[in-house]
Parts: structure tokens; C-alpha cells; sequence
């Protein structure tokens, strides 16, 4: 299975803050937004990841983050030229692809919890068709909307209603098989001139071949699109951090425990950091197998 990040836009709704620089390397508490996204990639094993950013901001990401050698992954970067819609990702990247399966995650998506994993590794296990999560929401008006019938069977799926037909909305991370390249090929723009993902998905709806998992009440899903979220999901990171002495989305961390690196591996990088806390906490994970 491959992995695409979308990390493109123009983040208008931080402006001033991203006027010259993209959202997803702003930083949430101690680590660039982009870390999350593809923490949650790597915690699904996918190891084969594409970065889809825009013209201007693509090689900051390069910067960043390399070929991914170092965690043991392969990133690739292809360019968004102009937000047209998350469906676009499938076909900026059907030669990443390849008919391959593939998980798409919106770069300003934030998952945690204890669970997660499993959720994942069940959203793999799917070879036809599609599968998309429904989390609990107070307000669903913002989000793609999931409808249930009495036997939490999917009838429909509705893109930001007016009224909400339940409080179960649609976060960015989404699993499918490999006719999504030609099913996002077939789709027509909406009314806002994008390919919606919502389009993609009641293709998929009518095909009979949507699954829906629900997120329970241990998983965080958290939104960065807007300062006060920004702020939310740094208060959160550093919380659950402070509190428990763990790190949320510590990519070498995963690439170790995954076996994606060696404990040599993991120690050279900790070496590299250690004048910072992020780089000792590094080092300090290799105590667990001495």
C-alpha cells in the first residue's frame, strides 16, 4: 500500500501567519505539523509516501525531510499547481501509485490515541473498496457528513450541510483500492470548481463498497486549519508529552519500533539532536533494550 500526504493550499485562514511560509511546517507544540500526518502513515507500516505540496513551498518539504532513507521510507514530492480539490491527489499521483492500494491523509490532520493502530490495521485489511472513519462531533457543519440507517449502514454522505443528518463527521484520512485514480478521473468539479473527495467517495457508496469505521471516545482528532485550532492541538501535544513522558508523532521513534531502523540508526540521529530535549527523549528509548 502507498501513502500521499496533501500538504498543498494557501492556508488563507492563517494568514498572516502563512503568507510565506506553508501551514504544514508551522509547528504544533515541539515538532512541524507535517510530522503528524505522516506519523500516521508510518503507524500503518506504508513506508512508500508521496508529498503533494504547491509550487512554492514543495522544496521547504525536501528540506525537511529528504528521501526518507533515515526513517527507513521512500518520499517522493510531486506539485499541486492550483488547490482543485483532495480528489486531485489521485491523479497528480497515479504513477506513484502504480495500481496500488493507497491511504490518502490531509496534512493538517492531527490523530491520536491508543487504539489508533488497530483502527489503521483494520482500514488495511480492506483490498476492495474503500474505507473512511466517522468521529463524533458537536457541530458537523464543517465536515463531510456520514449517514447511518438503524443498522449503522452507510446511506449517504453530504459535504459540509446546512443540517447534518448525524453528528458523525468525516476526518482526512481515507483508505482505498486502486480504481480510485479512475473514479477521481470520472468525477465532475462541484459547484467551488474542486474535485471533491466526497464525490469519490459516494462513487464508492453506490458501488456498495464504502466502509465506515467510527472512532470511539479514546481517539483525538484534531483540525489545525485555523489559529485557535493550531493552538489546541499544540496545548493537547503538549499535555499528553508533559504529562505521560511520551511523544506523539516522534517519527524516528516509529521508524525504530517498526523496525523500519536499527537501534544504531536511531542513536546516530539522537546524537545529532541532543543538545535538545527532542533528541534525549531519542536516546533515551534505546534504554529499553539495555
Amino acid at each position: 500500500m502507498k501513502g500521499i500526504v496533501l500538504a498543498g493550499g494557501k492556508g488563507t485562514r492563517l494568514y498572516p501567519m502563512t503568507k510565506a511560509v506553508s501551514k504544514h511546517l508551522l509547528p504544533i507544540y515541539d515538532k512541524p505539523l507535517i510530522y503528524y500526518p505522516l506519523s500516521v502513515l508510518m503507524l500503518a507500516g506504508i513506508r512508500d509516501i508521496l508529498i503533494i505540496s504547491t509550487p512554492e513551498d514543495i522544496s521547504s518539504f525536501e528540506r525537511l525531510l529528504g528521501d526518507g532513507l533515515n526513517l527507513g521510507i521512500r518520499l517522493s514530492y510531486k506539485i499541486q499547481e492550483h488547490p482543485n480539490g483532495l480528489a486531485e491527489a489521485f491523479i497528480i499521483g497515479e504513477d506513484f501509485i502504480a495500481g496500488d492500494n493507497v491511504c490518502l491523509i490531509l496534512g493538517d490532520n492531527l490523530f491520536y490515541g491508543q487504539d489508533l493502530t488497530r483502527y489503521l490495521n483494520k482500514a488495511k485489511e480492506t483490498r476492495k473498496g474503500a474505507t473512511i472513519f466517522g468521529y463524533p462531533v458537536k457541530d458537523a457543519r464543517p465536515f463531510g457528513v456520514v449517514e447511518f440507517d438503524e443498522n449503522w449502514k452507510v446511506i449517504s454522505i453530504e459535504e459540509k450541510p446546512e443540517n447534518p443528518k448525524s453528528n458523525f463527521a468525516i476526518p482526512g484520512l481515507y483508505f482505498y483500492d486502486n480504481q480510485v485514480v479512475n473514479i477521481a478521473k470520472s468525477i465532475k468539479p462541484s459547484e467551488r470548481g474542486e474535485l471533491e473527495i466526497t464525490a469519490v467517495n459516494n462513487v464508492y457508496l453506490e458501488k456498495g463498497e464504502l466502509n465506515v469505521l467510527l472512532f470511539g471516545r479514546g481517539m483525538a482528532w484534531l483540525d489545525t486549519g485555523s489559529p485557535e485550532g493550531m493552538l489546541k492541538a499544540a496545548q493537547y501535544v503538549e499535555a499528553v508529552q508533559s504529562r505521560q513522558g511520551f511523544y506523539i508523532s516522534c517519527l524516528e521513534e516509529i521508524a525504530w519500533r517498526r523496525n523500519f531502523i536499527s537501534s544504531e540508526q536511531l542513536r546516530n540521529i539522537g546524537e545529532s539532536l541532543k543538545m535538545t530535549d527532542y533528541g534525549k527523549y531519542i536516546l533515551s528509548l534505546l534504554n529499553e533494550k539495555e
